[in-house]
């Protein structure tokens, strides 16, 4: 498979008693989706956002291989080289839309507004991708003009995953991104979801307490429990086969629903 996209090696974290992370290694590679899954407290929103460099650990380290393949120490970034980061290779769905959106411009203003970060100045190119993307994710793009506060819960992330994307980022990390969503909008943005992922070839970091949406998205899954990574595999292997005890306690809870 070659080099990994990014790798971490013993990350650790402690919120003064509690180690929110405790000796993390994982690593992903080009066009691949990792499930991070485990119940609440767990550690893995806290994993994801060390990963994206958006908190510190207390030890280990995170490397990311660009395009040419050079390693960066993502803490050893400045401030403004993470920002790069965030709006050309990498992008963030967070699990409430409204962190991901800006709420006072139009919906194809959020779109529009990556692209300018990435450099793009031509007003018609831009707003021809923000339509072309707001029909990419289902949206209407009839609708450009409207403030995100005019758009359902389901069609706001829809828009922020459109905003997300528009720079063909090559690792994208997704917070919960069904979370709070009815089951019927969850499983029709899942399978835009899996969908876009497929079609763009992206590496993504996913954390999820679901273990359906994993099963859907994912092809590794990486199970954590008071810090620790517990048990990882590939996606059908854990599901199907699991072998740690936590593990099995998640997956039978599922099966008895």
């Amino acid at each position: 498979m070659g080099a990994p996209l990014l790798e971490a090696a013993n990350l650790q974290l402690r919120f003064g008693a509690v180690r929110a992370l405790d000796g993390v290694d994982v690593e992903i590679f080009p066009g691949e989706v990792v499930a991070i899954v485990g119940e609440s407290g767990s550690g893995k929103s806290t994993l994801l956002r060390v990963l994206a460099g958006a908190m510190e650990p207390d030890a280990g380290r995170v490397l990311y291989r660009d395009a040419a393949g050079e390693a960066h120490d993502v803490q050893a970034l400045s401030e403004a080289g993470r920002r790069r980061l965030m709006r050309s290779d990498w992008g963030f769905v967070h699990q409430n839309a409204r962190d991901g959106l800006r709420m006072g411009i139009s919906a194809g203003g959020n779109i529009g507004e990556r692209l300018m970060a990435a450099g793009d100045r031509n007003y018609a190119h831009i707003r021809a991708e923000a339509a072309d993307w707001m029909g990419r994710v289902e949206m209407n793009p009839e609708r450009i003009d409207e403030p995100p506060k005019n758009f359902s819960g389901g069609m706001q992330q829809r828009l922020q995953i459109a905003r997300c994307l528009v720079t063909n980022p090559r690792l994208v990390f997704m917070d919960e991104p069904t979370g709070g969503l009815d089951v019927s909008v969850q499983a029709r943005l899942l399978d835009l979801i899996r969908g876009l992922v497929a079609q763009l070839g992206l590496a993504v970091f996913f954390v999820t307490h679901d273990i359906g949406a994993a099963r859907l998205l994912a092809h590794r899954i990486v199970v954590m429990r008071h810090g620790r990574i517990v048990e990882e595999g590939l996606a059908d292997r854990v599901l199907d086969d699991p072998r740690h005890a936590y593990t099995q306690l998640l997956v039978s809870s599922v099966l008895a629903a």
